[in-house]
C-alpha cells in the first residue's frame, strides 16, 4: 500500500474539512493511505509543509486542499499562481505527485459547494495514477 500525506489549508476548516474525508475515502479505495495529515493557515504556507512531508521516506506523494476565494483584489490570484508554482516545482524536484485539490483562484461562494467533493476525489486519483 503506498503512503501519502495530506496537507490542508485552515481558513476554510469546516468545509475544508469535508474534502479531507473525502480524501480518506478515495485513498481507501484506491489502495492508497493516508499517513500524516497538516493543517496549515492558508494558501501560502502549503509549499512548506508539502516540502517537509515529501523529504519524508515513508510518503510517496501528496494531495493539497483549500480554496482561495476572490478578493477585492488581486492578491488571492497571485497567491494562487505562486503556491501552484511551488507545488509543481516540488513535483519536479522530488519526483513525487502532488494532487491539486485547491478550489480556485478566484472562487465565489457559490462555486465551492459543487466543486468540494469531485475536487478532492479528483486529486487523489492523479495522485495514485502517478504512483502506479
Amino acid at each position: 500500500m503506498k503512503r501519502i500525506a495530506l496537507v490542508c489549508g485552515s481558513y476554510h476548516r469546516e468545509v475544508v474539512a469535508r474534502m479531507a474525508a473525502a480524501v480518506r475515502e478515495r485513498t481507501g479505495e484506491l489502495g492508497l493511505e493516508v499517513v500524516a495529515e497538516q493543517w496549515v493557515p492558508g494558501a501560502l504556507e502549503c509549499p512548506l509543509a508539502l516540502q517537509r512531508l515529501l523529504a519524508r521516506d515513508d510518503i510517496a506523494g501528496a494531495v493539497l486542499l483549500g480554496i482561495i476565494e476572490r478578493g477585492e483584489t488581486q492578491h488571492g490570484l497571485a497567491m494562487g499562481q505562486a503556491v501552484m508554482q511551488a507545488v509543481v516545482n516540488l513535483q519536479l524536484a522530488t519526483g513525487k505527485p502532488v494532487g491539486m485539490g485547491v478550489i480556485g483562484p478566484g472562487a465565489e461562494p457559490q462555486h465551492i459547494e459543487p466543486r468540494l467533493l469531485p475536487y478532492a476525489r479528483k486529486a487523489v486519483d492523479a495522485v495514485a495514477e502517478m504512483l502506479s
